[in-house]
């Protein structure tokens, strides 16, 4: 299995980058049929179920769960975690677009949207458009999966099928997109697949496209090449073939490592915004969703949750 990056590679929704969309809509799935959830996507296993990805729709399965953790108590914990921290990101960035909704933002770009169904499932006020830029054939599985279910989005829904390492400005002005008005950014599931220097540059060109009390919200990329999350994954390989887990795609080869990756609340406190910035482990410790993994002590390992105003 090699699945490790160019800079000019592409996929659909069961390969490479592709196929993370799936992990991260079944954890919003088992959140949403959950005795107590923090989100509700009635979208999330539809999107799911026939995408041919292996491993990841394994996460609606709680039999291979209970079978996980009678092999390896610490890997099932690791799945445990990654589902609540799923749920917890979406809950975040949920009410992030509720609050820039609530301050009159009618526009919204939802970057590298993958399976994200915000787009269906969110009360958007009357007038609002929302652009969700992505590959083409991972908003194309997207838009037919739900369309085959007869689900349509409630507001002005325009896909814009390009790479972010193409210009995607362009693309996206040629949507509608109108860059004076006030727009909601949302990067999240994104900066790990980008090397530094294009990090650095899709926020420029966020930046230009940004009127004035534009909004931002970013999941920063965490340190993945922490030694302990490499033992991991390793491990987690090997568990995986003791209970027939299919594992057709290891994200350590899809992530970049690089050690000079700027962080994202400076960045953007130097270039013309507002931020701010919430650490996703004290957000799952403040909803009661943290669970203890191997690696929870170092707080580098995890994400944080950046939100910015465009002065």
């Amino acid at each position: 299995m090699s699945t490790l990056r160019t800079h000019d590679d592409t996929w659909d929704i069961a390969t490479s980058v592709g196929s993370t969309a799936v992990m991260v809509a079944a954890a919003r799935a088992v959140e949403t049929d959950s005795s107590d959830p923090l989100i509700s996507d009635p979208y999330a296993k539809l999107l799911v179920a026939n995408a041919g990805t292996g491993v990841w729709e394994t996460l609606l399965n709680e039999s291979l769960i209970d079978k996980l953790e009678s092999v390896d108590p610490e890997i099932a914990a690791v799945y445990h975690h990654m589902r609540s921290y799923q749920a917890v990101r979406t809950h975040f960035f949920d009410a992030y677009f509720a609050e820039a909704v609530g301050a009159g933002i009618r526009q919204v770009v939802i970057l590298a949207s993958g399976l994200d169904s915000r787009a269906y499932r969110l009360d958007w006020p009357a007038a609002t458009t929302v652009y969700e830029i992505d590959q083409p054939k991972v908003l194309g599985y997207k838009e037919t999966t739900l369309a085959a279910h007869d689900v349509r989005a409630p507001v002005q829904h325009r896909a814009v099928a390009i790479d972010l390492r193409q210009d995607w400005p362009a693309a996206l002005t040629a949507a509608g997109f109108d860059p004076a008005a006030p727009t909601a950014w949302l990067a999240e599931g994104l900066l790990m697949y980008l090397p530094a220097d294009a990090q650095d540059r899709l926020f420029e060109q966020i930046t230009a496209l940004s009127a004035p009390g534009s909004r931002i919200a970013v999941e920063t990329a965490a340190n993945h090449a922490d030694q302990r999350r490499q033992e991991m994954s390793e491990r987690f390989k090997k568990v995986a073939e003791q209970i027939g887990l299919e594992q057709t795609v290891d994200i350590q080869d899809l992530i970049y490592h690089d050690e000079d990756r700027a962080a994202v609340p400076e960045w953007l406190n130097g270039h013309g915004w507002r931020a701010t910035a919430q650490h996703s482990t004290a957000e799952m410790r403040r909803l009661g969703r943290w669970v203890n993994v191997p690696m929870g002590d170092d707080t580098d390992a995890f994400s944080e949750f950046v939100t910015a105003v465009r002065d």
